[in-house]
């Protein structure tokens, strides 16, 4: 059991390993618990511009400035968050921006909230029907692999890619009274 803990707490270390390698610059998230660990490094990073959102549409505007500049960007979203980009993604079709994105899920394993079901259900779909291609890691032991791959697709080939970090993986949200 504690091997199991140390793997999954080593993830986040994992991508923030990633982003450094591939010299992504520019991190605009929306604050949300399953990406935190993985904030907090970036914040604490001096290579890494982490830009608190008020909404997600604005980090997708973000890395296109930041592409622009010669930057790569990565933009750090939860699933309910990317139906509020969906006109926003034509900017990466038009531009061809090397676009990439992790999405922690929510409304899927274990959802004790409603209101996320659909937006979870949908959010591979969303991104598809974008243009965006979609890669998942459902277990610590993968998240490596996956997102080095998404990475590669994103910056090195120019592919549009976002990576949905399931809710399986980050742990489901339980509020209690």
């Amino acid at each position: 059991m504690h091997a199991r803990a140390d793997t999954a707490a080593a993830w986040p270390e994992e991508i923030f390993s990633i982003l450094q390698r591939f010299e992504v610059r520019q991190v605009p998230y929306v604050p949300d618990a399953g990406h935190s660990q993985l904030i907090e490094r970036v914040l604490g990073s001096p290579s890494m511009r982490g830009v608190a959102l008020t909404t997600e549409e604005e980090g997708v505007a973000l890395l296109a400035g930041a592409w622009a500049g010669g930057q790569r960007g990565v933009l750090l979203m939860q699933s309910s968050g990317v139906g509020n980009c969906i006109n926003m993604f034509s900017l990466v079709q038009i531009f061809r921006l090397p676009f990439f994105t992790l999405v922690t899920m929510r409304g899927e394993w274990g959802e004790f909230n409603p209101w996320q079901v659909p937006m979870g259900s949908n959010t591979q779909a969303v991104f598809e029907l974008s243009g965006i291609k979609v890669l998942r890691a459902s277990h610590p032991d993968e998240v490596r692999e996956v997102v080095e791959a998404g990475a590669a697709q994103a910056y090195n080939a120019c592919t549009p890619t976002a990576v949905l970090l399931s809710q399986r993986l980050i742990g489901a949200k339980v509020f209690t009274k």
